[in-house]
């Protein structure tokens, strides 16, 4: 049987020489994709770039792990509300807030509802009109769409018990946020191809300008991040600063129309806090005025939570690529995916459960 042309380990080896061979000094790039740093610790990216002096740092491309513990309090308190259901995805339900998570409060009697699409929770709100079904809606640009288009189908159905808890937030601003931190190490990145998808390139021009570095667009097999390493390093010997695609099979300039219309309809770009990164200036997204009626916090009596993490927990570090997992102290030894101090741990795209996944992590002390 063939090989995936996207994983063939000649197509792979050829990318690493040919990296090697344009390398003349050391230069540190980071992927803003949790999906992309799950790839790389699977195919041992990292080591096979690091003789060239290629270094891939990890940003914050994860949108479970970025989600704030004051936002899962709040979740937790609608589920805990008489006569309302939280629906949720599967992989938020074991993200620490700052006592417990969704998993536990469930166990402990709390209304929680393991969805696969936001239109799930428009259904169950449509069966069950005696109850309130609330969406918890965690993601980036890329499942925002989805939402929008359940608050247009709930309208349509004339549905007054369903409303959103919205947790969705933007990557071009975090990336400016990271970018403008002092002392980054961010030489250039390679920027996230199921966001850029979506939303095309544009947004990514101004960080390109502001900060004078490359901006890659790359996909998540090993060939497409290779190719994207190759494309970045090209830039950075020849002294250049542009916008590149190297994802063209599913990434064009403009992105897909219908879903930023859809976005646009609907939401708008609003400043929350991310976890590890603080407040960033639009760097999340609200409903509209038009669509308040379908907004949780204004519909439900929610206490806004002050933020907190575990004290042994180096999310925050993690998150903007200052620390690799495996430096954490409780890394293998008190942070666990069956005991995680911090969502990066625990969701399927986050960086400690990649390393602790894919390299063997530190026994108990």
């Amino acid at each position: 049987m063939a090989s995936h042309p996207y994983r063939d380990r000649d197509a792979m080896r050829r990318c690493v020489e040919a990296i090697a061979r344009r390398v003349s000094q050391p230069w540190t790039l980071m992927e803003v994709c949790g999906g992309q740093t799950h790839a790389i610790l699977r195919h041992g990216l990292d080591r096979l770039l690091a003789p060239a002096g290629i270094a891939l740092i990890h940003g914050p491309g994860c949108p479970v792990c970025v989600t704030p513990t004051a936002r899962i309090d709040q979740a937790i308190a609608l589920a805990r509300t008489p006569g309302v259901i939280l629906c949720s995805f599967g992989d938020m339900l074991r993200v620490p807030g700052s006592g417990e998570d969704l998993s536990t409060a469930r166990a402990r009697g709390a209304r929680v509802q393991v969805v696969y699409s936001p239109l799930d929770a428009v259904r169950l709100a449509q069966r069950q009109p005696q109850d309130q079904v609330v969406f918890f809606a965690v993601g980036f640009e890329t499942t925002a769409p989805a939402t929008a288009l359940a608050v247009l189908q709930a309208q349509a159905l004339g549905l007054a018990n369903f409303s959103l808890l919205v947790a969705h937030v933007r990557v071009p601003p975090a990336v400016a946020a990271l970018l403008a931190t002092p002392n980054h190490r961010i030489q250039a990145l390679l920027a996230a191809g199921h966001v850029c998808a979506v939303m095309g390139l544009a947004e990514y021009a101004p960080l390109v300008r502001r900060f004078r570095l490359p901006v890659v667009a790359t996909g998540f097999e090993p060939v497409d991040i290779l190719q994207g390493v190759l494309r970045a390093v090209d830039q950075l010997e020849g002294g250049q600063a542009r916008l590149e695609n190297a994802y063209a099979r599913a990434v064009t300039d403009g992105g897909k129309g219908n879903a930023q219309r859809l976005l646009e309809t609907v939401f708008e770009p609003a400043t929350r806090p991310w976890r590890g990164l603080g407040e960033i200036p639009n760097g999340a997204l609200s409903l509209r005025p038009a669509w308040q009626a379908f907004d949780a916090e204004a519909r439900f009596p929610l206490d806004q939570m002050p933020e907190s993490s575990h004290p042994d927990c180096q999310a925050a570090a993690v998150l903007t690529g200052r620390l690799t997992p495996t430096e954490c102290p409780a890394f293998g030894r008190r942070c666990r995916p069956e005991h995680p101090l911090g969502a990066p741990m625990v969701s399927a795209e986050g960086a400690c459960a990649a390393y602790f996944h894919y390299r063997a992590p530190m026994e108990e002390g």
